[in-house]
């Protein structure tokens, strides 16, 4: 069976260049087409270097905005953006719409049995445990010293050198490193001091930065038979994945170690209530810890990365955040990033078009029939789109295509400013929703609006390449720019 199966994969590419001219020719707008036995790999092949984009469309041109994905030996997964089917399956029924087995055997190696990989009473334990973590008292000393701290002592720095010197940063990869530096300081008590002037390229960051992209691979394989035939012969891009995941446990080996030798002295961090509850299998603790780095130090830095390039691209929007931030900057650290409106229902609106996480995963544990009719059988995985979901003229209205921040503020009736307006979070999913929404939400902005202010209180952020056209948007299990954002650092001359 398996050596049938490597035949077939090395014969599909073939079966390829005999439809090509079929595929060259199809309506843009139908449809992907699957055929017997292959499903939709035809239309997969064509689309492989932008699979988000692809099945964006396809939810798009469906009169219910969702398709199936047929991939070949009769794997089905349902693709959706229909806002009343993410309710069901984010909060109505919750409990039919898991993890599941095959996300979690695709993780298992990077993530094991982590918060993001876990269902059940397992989930429910880690949830409760890490939702003292953020709470108002340890938002505000997150903000006021750990990340002005390292807005003040090491980005700033960074970007001042960078202004004297024309010199051209990777801004996607000092955001990466800030955000690293910062989950690991307020989770963990742990200072990996990855933003400094050197930059280092640290093994843990370059193999952390490995592994989530071989695993995010794996779900986009024909079969999960070939990533396990590699995996149990040791070979290609599974061998990397081993070593990277031994890199990485020995850097969060360290942490863990450092961390139980504090424990009487200083036990207020998230690793130090794991530490403490009883759950003291090294093994998990570890999970634990490689889950929230892999939160804190991705989506934050995605989320900032495309904000910063939609700023440049739209710089009367620019032009209000920075009065915003001038308005502020008289105001205590927590009350200045807390109560920065405008730039708030920026980052909402950035994160609308260019979502940190672009699409989610569920997997049936029984049959169902979704609120279009749909009917989902045990064991198919059904993904929700928020990168579709933020380009819907539906939703949106004609104007979806535009950086609008105004579209998520309204005017406070007892003043004469505007508030932010939020929108039903099963039609703006980026956070997930129901009771597996996201725990750090509120974290992730107060952090986001800081560099922002720090940023551009000081400097315009300008791409050294402008030819005028978008960033190559890549999905893996966050989203970044392909290639890195590189970027000048100008001195804001702004009166």
């Amino acid at each position: 069976m398996l050596e049938a199966s490597l035949l077939f994969c090395f014969l599909l590419p073939l079966l390829f260049l005999l439809f090509k001219t079929f595929l060259t020719n199809s309506d843009a707008k139908s449809q992907p087409k699957s055929y017997p036995f292959i499903g939709n790999y035809l239309s997969l092949y064509t689309n492989h270097h932008r699979l988000t984009q692809w099945t964006s469309d396809a939810i798009h041109n469906s009169p219910n905005f969702a398709f199936f994905l047929r991939r070949p030996f009769g794997q089905t997964r349902l693709f959706t953006g229909n806002p009343a089917v993410v309710q069901h399956i984010l909060k109505t029924k919750f409990s039919t719409y898991q993890k599941g087995d095959i996300f979690r055997s695709t993780l298992f190696d990077l993530l094991g049995d982590g918060i993001f990989n876990v269902d059940g009473e397992e989930w429910k334990f880690q949830r409760q445990l890490s939702s003292h973590e953020f709470n108002t008292k340890s938002l505000r000393h997150f903000v006021e010293h750990v990340v002005d701290d390292e807005v003040n002592k090491r980005l700033i720095p960074i970007l001042t050198t960078a202004t004297a010197n024309d010199t051209v940063l990777d801004l996607q990869d000092i955001l990466q490193r800030f955000a690293l530096d910062n989950i690991c300081r307020i989770a963990f008590g742990y200072d990996p001091a990855y933003l400094t002037p050197s930059l280092p390229q640290a093994k843990f960051a370059v193999a952390f930065e490995d592994a989530v992209r071989i695993s995010s691979e794996r779900f986009r394989m024909i079969t999960p038979l070939l990533w396990k035939f590699k995996r149990f012969f040791n070979i290609g891009s599974e061998k990397r994945l081993k070593e990277a995941v031994s890199e990485i446990r020995q850097f969060t080996m360290k942490i863990l170690n450092e961390k139980k030798q504090e424990l009487a002295i200083q036990p207020v961090d998230l690793l130090s209530r794991f530490l403490n509850s009883g759950h003291l299998d090294e093994n998990l603790i570890t999970d634990i810890v490689i889950s929230f780095i892999l939160a804190g130090r991705d989506t934050t830095s995605a989320a900032l990365t495309w904000f910063f390039w939609l700023l440049y691209k739209n710089p009367a929007i620019e032009s209000e955040v920075v009065k915003e931030i001038k308005e502020k900057s008289d105001s205590p650290i927590y009350d200045e990033v807390k109560d920065m409106v405008y730039t708030h229902a920026s980052l909402y609106e950035s994160m609308r078009l260019y979502p940190p996480v672009p699409v989610d995963s569920k997997q049936a544990n029984a049959d169902d029939v979704l609120p279009d009719g749909t009917i989902v059988k045990k064991g198919m995985m059904v993904s929700y789109h928020p990168y579709a979901m933020g380009r819907m003229e539906s939703i949106w209205g004609e104007n979806w295509m535009e950086f609008r921040p105004d579209r998520w503020l309204e005017k406070d009736e007892t003043s004469e400013k505007k508030k932010f307006r939020a929108r039903d979070p099963y039609i703006y999913p980026v956070f997930q929703a129901g009771p597996r929404i996201c725990l750090g939400k509120d974290m992730a902005f107060l952090q986001m609006k800081r560099v922002v202010a720090g940023v551009l209180r000081q400097f315009k952020v300008v791409p050294a390449v402008d030819d005028g056209g978008e960033p190559v948007f890549v999905a893996a299990l966050t989203s970044k720019m392909k290639g890195g954002f590189p970027v000048k650092i100008k001195k804001r001359n702004d009166d």
